[in-house]
């Protein structure tokens, strides 16, 4: 029901029992909220078209669209769930939790640069037995975790010189995710995680050894390896291949 019928259904059934004086002022307050009311609703609905395209959104971006942009309206559409936070100043709309990757996709987007890697990472290409949940990425931004919505982040920082060795994944809505290969997110997880300096502590991370033996790049792995210019990262790939026989 648009505002103007609504003001005439509450004229209708008031008039009968209240003075006119009365109706005029009544009926005067109820224009003027449903007038704010549907400017602001005018107002979302320039602001959806606007970002949804963008999937992942800033405040900097919406500044940059409309500098008088009044940022009260982030907190109310939040609260009312017409948009979702993804982290401080990050934000996406709730069509989005139905559709496959954004999780992922959000990943990079909301703390950059950034790619997956490490135990999501590994997961996703059947290198470990476990169902990982929380999103793992690397990032040069110092390390850091988020919760929202689509799930649980994952930060760690690396030198800027680390950030290599990952694809970009083609997803629906001709969209990408950047996406660690299996070899590098095998590496940073070993560089990140020193205490994987220890045969035991490999066998602990049961490792699958038909991936391993069968699709695992061995000349990619030692290659990056070397990349790190890291003698204790080495170490720990040899005694890898020892423990796994690789």
């Amino acid at each position: 029901m648009d505002v103007k019928k609504f003001v005439l259904c509450i004229f209708l059934i008031i008039s009968p029992i209240t003075k006119s004086s009365s109706i005029i002022i009544f009926v005067s307050k109820i224009h003027y909220i449903c007038s704010i009311i549907e400017t602001n609703q005018m107002i979302f609905l320039e602001f959806k078209e606007r970002m949804f395209d963008l999937a992942c959104f800033n405040n900097y971006q919406v500044f940059a669209w409309k500098p008088d942009f009044n940022r009260n309206n982030f907190t109310r559409w939040v609260e009312k769930g017409l948009i979702i936070r993804l982290r401080q100043g990050y934000y996406t709309f709730p069509e989005y939790m139905s559709k496959p990757e954004y999780d992922l996709y959000f990943a990079n987007k909301m703390y950059r640069p950034s790619y997956i890697s490490l135990h999501r990472a590994m997961s996703f290409y059947g290198m470990i037995p476990e169902a990982v949940i929380q999103i793992t990425s690397v990032t040069t931004l110092k390390t850091e975790s988020f919760s929202n919505d689509f799930g649980q982040y994952s930060y760690n920082a690396v030198k800027e010189c680390l950030m290599f060795g990952y694809d970009l994944k083609p997803m629906i809505d001709n969209r990408t995710i950047q996406f660690a290969s299996p070899e590098k997110a095998l590496l940073d997880l070993l560089y990140l995680y020193p205490f994987y300096n220890n045969k035991q502590e490999l066998e602990e991370l049961r490792l699958d050894e038909d991936y391993l033996h069968n699709y695992l790049d061995k000349g990619r792995l030692l290659d990056y390896a070397e990349k790190f210019q890291s003698k204790a990262l080495v170490t720990r790939v040899k005694l890898l291949f020892e423990t796994y026989g690789i």
